[in-house]
């Protein structure tokens, strides 16, 4: 995919996207998550919408585990722009995600009604579970959006929706693949920033996405907008502008800056030790080279091992419940294989099955265990809802009796 240049800077482009938003769609909605991106986004929302007396929605996350910073500069944002906010959708309810840093809670529930928070939400959160009537408790952050846009739509049905959402092409190739994508269904053929929604849902854009990190900066310096102050703190602790984010701390991705936690907030810090098992571990070895989470570094096969014994070894060694989960996307993963490309099995390794692409071998399978990716997404699965997994369990239990694996 050739880049193709139009002719002007970010600015200009994004301030035009931005109010062709608002000379296309009745709602728009904001996600807002106080990083660098999400931030400039809203200044240029409340820019357009100001100019045209257009309020507009924010739809912002809380994680429980985050920086007091981010919190005082999300209050910050929105008593600035509380004149043009039509709703402020602060949501404080518990939501699964998957947690990177420990094996004997590979999921963790923000605000857990039944552990001890790190801290408590404002006083005008939504904090009661009633309040959507979709969620349902503990729910996936990757079913409460789709759900959440739904509802936002469903209330006003003759009002056609956009959320718009601070993702940047240049931060990842994935995220590059995923914007640019031509299966998609976009508004216009022309517009490969938008996305079609299910049914009932609206649309979703992203006016930022041909920016670059260079050109986030150089917008909040030179027209002096407010930036979340976390990003001083970051540069002062010796992190790269590229690797400053703020999201959900303990994914396997995102257990490399718990580190940060510990220096620049340690009060904190004290407390997600207390609240998150496998906190103080994640930070120690998240972000170093080595086999655990097997980080950049090839993996090793112990010498008296293959790779296949390797995997039954790292099985064996976790806690019950952990391993039976990996069983049982291992046993699916193995018998798709099995019924296609490899009747015999496997092969122990093969050329690049460590990268991106899901090439099959048992080291990649060993990768995923190390790394403890808990949904084996490096095994082309996606997480199962959670509503449904206990059935999920029996009946994959059963089918690998009948396929007699593991």
């Amino acid at each position: 995919m050739n880049k193709i240049l139009l002719g002007k800077n970010v600015r200009v482009a994004a301030r035009e996207r931005i109010e062709w938003v608002f000379d296309t769609f009745e709602r728009v909605c904001v996600a807002f998550s106080g990083g660098k991106d999400s931030t400039v986004l809203m200044h240029l929302v409340a820019e357009t919408a100001r100019k045209i007396q257009r309020p507009f929605t924010v739809l912002f996350v809380d994680w429980e585990v985050q920086f007091n910073s981010t919190i005082e500069h999300i209050t910050a944002i929105k008593n600035e722009y509380a004149d043009i906010i039509e709703s402020f959708y602060w949501v404080a309810l518990p939501l699964t995600t998957v947690s990177g840093v420990s094996q004997y809670q590979p999921e963790w529930v923000c605000w857990d009604p039944e552990s001890e928070w790190v801290r408590h939400p404002p006083e005008d959160a939504i904090t009661e579970p009633a309040f959507f009537p979709f969620y349902y408790p503990c729910m996936t952050f990757e079913e409460f959006i789709p759900g959440f846009t739904h509802w936002l739509t469903s209330k006003t049905p003759d009002l056609v929706s956009v959320t718009l959402v601070g993702v940047r092409a240049d931060e990842s190739l994935n995220r590059m693949r995923a914007l640019m994508s031509r299966r998609k269904q976009r508004y216009a053929e022309d517009l490969p920033w938008t996305t079609v929604q299910p049914v009932g849902s609206g649309y979703t854009a992203w006016p930022l996405y041909d920016w670059k990190v260079q050109d986030i900066w150089s917008f909040s310096a030179q027209e002096c907008k407010r930036i979340n102050p976390l990003y001083n703190l970051m540069y002062q602790a010796g992190v790269s502008l590229t690797n400053m984010r703020i999201c959900e701390p303990f994914g396997p991705e995102q257990r490399r800056g718990l580190w940060l936690y510990h220096v620049l907030e340690p009060e904190t810090w004290t407390k997600v030790c207390q609240r998150v098992s496998g906190a103080s571990s994640g930070s120690r070895y998240g972000n170093r080279s080595g086999g655990y989470f097997a980080l950049r570094t090839p993996l090793v096969c112990p010498p008296h091992l293959n790779w296949e014994d390797y995997a039954c070894f790292l099985l064996d060694s976790m806690p019950p419940g952990t391993a039976e989960h990996y069983r049982n996307k291992i046993a699916i993963y193995l018998k798709w294989y099995y019924d296609r490309e490899f009747p015999y099995g496997i092969p122990q390794q093969q050329d690049k099955d460590m990268g991106a692409r899901d090439i099959p071998s048992w080291r990649r399978i060993c990768k995923v265990l190390i790394k403890n990716d808990y949904w084996c997404k490096m095994l082309s699965f996606s997480p199962n809802k959670p509503r449904h997994y206990a059935r999920y369990l029996a009946r994959t239990k059963q089918k690998r009796e009948v396929w007699g694996i593991f």
